[in-house]
């Protein structure tokens, strides 16, 4: 249009990198990070990023190098959350790895991913050694690995590692840095800020691309879904490593927020760190929250306040959020994956149904509900003729996203990149349903969804009803192969401590609250395989459930 043009006096790339410059501001004097003793201010985190960049910088990282990813193997201390900034203010791309991996899938990322420098944290550096060795087979060029010791105590020893190149201390390397650097924006928003690899719950972990921009939508978007009013205090359950920890990360410097680090997350540290704290916030997949409302009186504290929770990964089962509201927690639940930089969808409460029975509005609340702001559009469609389902609650189809924080991509895979979007929508591989109000609800994993006679199960309905018997602390389930039926419900089952229940009572109590086709007819009692983020790894049993071999049709009857 005429008289208009664009300029750097109103166009500048969105990154969320600029939410510190703004931090160490307006917060100067705000604790940033806190983990036990240590503390920082937004004003000193900001100069010790400025300073590490400029390090890391120093090192050969540079903007638009094909290998220009850092990677870490750090659990959620201090360095993970400076290490959000310092990466891309250095021009680099950020890889966070899953800490729960073993040398040969760390080797295997490391490899595809090409990054040129490791930060590993001193618990971990087993796993990059072992890396090291298994990656030196086949190329020469070896990352440069920087240690991270436990904040305050003695730098341990690496040993011999099997790589030419200097390996550094963070603190050291630190040191080293200068304010004066100027830090490495983005051209284009649309630049990569990190990779993240999926966790592997049905298939090998692809490499997820983030840009800049997506990450500072999602961002802000985050924040308006966590209801986080200025200087919140939050504490990191979630994995910064996990979607770069929903994106929390970047979006804490935005308020001013306080981050509250801990080594390892357990019902103890949760309460305890709350109440010493004062906690506003927190955020957890629903396995996070069975070990809050299962605490023993002993791990227990008084909240001092309301604690707000955002709660996904796994579609939580309405008991565990009704339990969670008694403690004195209020629960968000939000939907997403990897794909959408965690969270994209989000169950907006209505006022209408405070009048409903808790029961009712806890089964509401396991919703995975509406887009949220930063995305464009979310939708349940028919997978054959891409339109959208009736909003029946009951025709199922496959969740579809479209907007701004969707992936830019799968690294160095063009045809699973293509596959994703094809239509012009980002494909989920999760069913569910649209309601009459519009909201969703998943029903499964496309490759989860149980067809037994003609029938589809959701194994999410029968999950549920499983965790409401009172003995039962978790439960997953996956279809067994039938002669008969094709394939019927299995059920992997782990009860409370001290509880004891049958086989059969269970199959009993689910047929009394289910469809008899729906019912499970076999029960393992086992721990569950679990990804880092809650997730549970349901291809491990659905190997398990094959391996029994097919349940005939009079095993059936018997049970």
């Amino acid at each position: 249009m005429e008289g208009t043009v664009r300029c750097s006096a109103n166009y500048v790339p969105l990154s969320p990198i600029s939410f510190l410059d703004r931090a160490a501001i307006a917060y100067r004097d705000t604790l940033s990070v806190v983990y036990g003793d240590v503390k920082y201010t937004w004003q000193e985190t900001h100069r010790r990023c400025i300073k590490l960049a400029s390090a890391l910088a120093h090192l050969g990282i540079s903007r638009g190098d094909v290998a220009s990813f850092v990677a870490t193997l750090i659990p959620n201390v201090p360095a993970m959350y400076e290490l959000h900034f310092v990466v891309p203010m250095a021009g680099a791309i950020l890889c966070t790895l899953n800490i729960r991996h073993d040398s040969a899938m760390v080797a295997v990322l490391l490899k595809h991913s090409e990054a040129k420098v490791i930060f590993v944290d001193y618990q971990f550096l087993h796993v990059a050694k072992g890396a090291f060795e298994i990656l030196s087979e086949t190329i020469t060029n070896l990352p440069r690995l920087i240690l991270i010791p436990e904040c305050g105590q003695p730098v341990p020893t690496i040993g011999k590692l099997v790589t030419t190149s200097e390996n550094l201390e963070y603190e050291s390397l630190l040191a080293t840095g200068k304010l004066d650097f100027e830090v490495r924006r983005p051209n284009d928003e649309c630049d990569p800020i990190s990779l993240n690899y999926t966790s592997g719950t049905t298939s090998s972990p692809k490499g997820v691309i983030y840009s800049h921009r997506g990450a500072y939508l999602n961002s802000l978007a985050t924040l308006l879904l966590c209801e986080m009013g200025s200087m919140p205090t939050y504490l990191w359950c979630v994995p910064m490593f996990h979607c770069n920890g929903w994106c929390l990360t970047w979006a804490m410097a935005a308020l001013g927020g306080t981050n509250i680090c801990q080594r390892s997350v357990t019902a103890k540290s949760i309460f305890d760190n709350i109440a010493q704290h004062n906690v506003t916030h927190m955020g957890g997949a629903p396995t996070v929250l069975n070990m809050v409302i299962n605490a023993p009186p002993s791990d227990q504290r008084p909240l001092p306040g309301k604690v707000k929770v955002m709660t996904g990964a796994a579609p939580p089962p309405p008991q565990v959020l009704y339990k969670m509201e008694e403690l004195g927690f209020i629960v968000t639940h939000s939907y997403g994956l990897t794909e959408t930089y965690g969270p994209g969808t989000v169950c907006s409460w209505k006022p209408e149904w405070n009048a409903l029975p808790r029961d009712a509005q806890a089964k509401i609340k396991a919703r995975q509900g509406l887009h949220h702001l930063g995305m464009e559009e979310v939708d349940i469609k028919d997978p054959v003729t891409m339109k959208s389902v009736p909003s029946d609650a009951k025709t199922i189809g496959e969740v579809m996203f479209r907007g701004n924080t969707v992936m830019n991509g799968y690294l160095k895979n063009s045809e699973a990149t293509q596959d994703a979007f094809k239509g012009g929508w980002f494909w989920s591989g999760d069913l569910g349903v649209k309601h009459p109000d519009g909201y969703i609800e998943l029903k499964d994993r496309s490759k989860d969804i149980i067809i037994s006679g003609g029938e589809n199960i959701s194994t999410i309905e029968v999950e549920s009803v499983i965790f409401s018997h009172p003995s039962v602390l978790e439960a997953a389930v996956v279809g067994r192969p039938d002669d008969h039926w094709g394939e019927t419900p299995c059920a992997f089952v782990k009860l409370k401590d001290g509880r004891d229940v049958s086989a059969e009572e269970l199959i009993k109590y689910c047929r009394g609250h289910l469809p008899h086709y729906m019912a499970p007819r076999t029960v393992v009692f086992e721990d569950l395989p679990k990804t880092s983020t809650g997730k549970t790894q349901k291809f491990v049993l659905r190997e398990k459930a094959k391996a029994m071999g097919s349940l005939s049709k009079a095993r059936t009857s018997k049970l």
